[in-house]
């Protein structure tokens, strides 16, 4: 055992993950009161070489929201907008395939596709940007809609939810985005989120997806109005439907973006309490192979440093990215794939290209020589 975990008040808890048993709800409250950094550090990096090895993934992609308009006020977001606001947006497909020819131009092998649930955008639109996307090239992985969005366009097709999964399926949906989990204590939940969907809600929208074979993320977001408990509550649910589905790719973390909106936070998420999140979320979800450090909300330099607290992934390129932005988030739009790669080699690990479901394609053994993977 790592020395920094003998001296610990955190050991008890460390040899019994380290052991391979499953931490209970108070086993990560412990380690949420721990201010033992070095020590959950030093766990979650275990834990994460046991199961990835000395790897970090990246993506090459890009986000596409086709528009901003929503139909829904909750009071976290400072992405929607209603249709008499000047700064509202609503993309064709046209201009979205033109968008995506970009990315293709620059190798990206993933669009990450959201929007605000639109008031009068029928079902064909949606069915026919999947078509005209992945007619452009079959191998562009799509992974797009929230939870939210499918229940929005499952009233909008008059279809059920498993129903209208397997009609975006066929357009060309090859994957669920995690967002809109938010926290599902149901308090917690009123306070930032009314009208959105219930955690039930969004378990059940994931875990017919999985059934019908599909892959998704899964997140959580942290730093405002919940509690720790709230957080490991969350943690928790995330983790049953893992060991029901086994179809979450990986886990990712958002810390709240403080600015433009309506829930004033006086102490949003430190630094501390990122690397604390990311180190309990690696001991606690045992069955997750993969957590993203988001460095959209992190900051490259936090992300970085995520690390060695139980994170191996860094997420993409992404390209154009607004939620985040529009929030507060001072991060750049984009990263550069050689960004990335210097990212993770400065933090002492081998970086690995991945596609949407944490698939490696290329390994950069040594600097500027990458080794294709075979599919």
């Amino acid at each position: 055992m790592n020395p920094v975990l003998v001296r610990s008040e955190i050991r008890p808890v460390a040899e019994r993950a380290l052991a391979g048993e499953r931490l209970s709800e108070s086993d990560a409250l412990l380690l949420f009161a721990s201010r033992d950094l070095h020590a959950l550090g030093a766990l979650a990096n275990e834990l994460r070489q046991r199961r990835v090895g000395n790897r970090a993934t990246y993506i090459v992609n890009r986000y596409l929201n086709y528009s901003n308009y929503c139909i829904l006020s909750c009071q976290f977001c400072a992405f929607a907008r209603k249709k008499r606001d000047a700064d509202g947006f609503e993309l064709t497909i046209e201009q979205m395939v033109t968008k995506a020819r970009e990315a293709l131009a620059l190798g990206a092998t993933e669009l990450h596709i959201v929007g605000g649930l639109h008031p009068n955008l029928p079902f064909d639109f949606y069915l026919g940007f999947l078509r005209a996307l992945k007619a452009l090239d079959a191998r562009l992985q799509l992974k797009c809609f929230t939870a939210i969005e499918i229940l929005h366009l499952a009233w909008l097709s008059k279809k059920s939810v498993t129903a209208t999964l397997e009609s975006l399926k066929e357009a060309g949906l090859d994957s669920l985005t995690g967002g809109g989990a938010e926290i599902f204590a149901p308090a917690i939940r009123q306070a930032i989120a009314r009208g959105k969907e219930s955690a039930e809600e969004y378990l059940d929208v994931h875990r017919t997806w999985h059934r019908l074979g599909g892959r998704s993320t899964c997140t959580m977001l942290y730093g405002h109005l919940e509690t720790v408990e709230d957080r490991v509550d969350h943690l928790r649910r995330l983790r049953d439907l893992q060991s029901d589905t086994g179809g979450f790719t990986g886990f990712i973390p958002l810390p709240y973006q403080p600015d433009n909106n309506r829930i004033p936070v006086d102490h949003p998420p430190t630094g501390f309490d990122s690397l604390r999140t990311m180190a309990v979320s690696r001991a606690y979800l045992d069955n997750f192979d993969h957590l993203t450090a988001y460095w959209v909300g992190l900051g490259t330099k936090l992300a970085q440093v995520a690390l060695s607290y139980g994170a191996d992934d860094l997420h993409g390129t992404i390209l154009e990215e607004h939620i985040f932005h529009m929030a507060g988030a001072t991060s750049p739009q984009g990263r550069t794939e050689s960004e990335l790669i210097k990212a993770i080699r400065e933090a002492g690990m081998v970086p690995v290209q991945r596609n949407t479901f944490y698939e490696p394609i290329r390994v950069w053994d040594e600097p500027s020589v990458a080794v294709a993977v075979s599919a």
